[in-house]
């Protein structure tokens, strides 16, 4: 018997996990880079709005938090998508939250590139 796929099923499996554990890990990196700073900052420096303003300063650190907030939204997306495909059975509904989750996602990676590169 052929077995027949049901459109927008969940399907991605290994693929999904593997991603969110490789995007859960970047944003492991990330904290403890911010936590290090922090501490390093509180300690040798004196923590204001120039210090974080000069630690933004630097094109790998713009280029680092651009990666984790690419990491942050594709979390997000496996995570929503399998969220919906699991809890909305109307197909229609289902189509409509993917499209309004793409379209917030893609909308806050714009912003983001707004807020680091301008």
């Amino acid at each position: 018997m052929v077995k027949q796929r049901r459109v927008l099923s969940a399907g991605y499996g290994l693929n999904g996990w593997l991603q969110q554990r490789i995007t859960a890990v970047i944003m492991l990196v990330a904290i403890v880079v911010v936590f290090a700073f922090l501490v390093l900052a509180n300690k040798i420096i004196d923590s204001n709005f120039i210090t974080w303003q000069q630690f933004f300063s630097f094109i790998f650190v713009k280029v680092f938090t651009q990666i984790v907030i690419l990491a942050v939204l594709l979390h997000a997306w496996i995570g929503i998508r399998d969220f919906w495909m699991d809890y909305v059975k109307s197909l229609g509904l289902r189509l409509t939250l993917y499209t309004l989750t793409i379209l917030w996602l893609v909308g806050s990676l714009i912003y983001s590139v707004e807020i680091l590169w301008a």
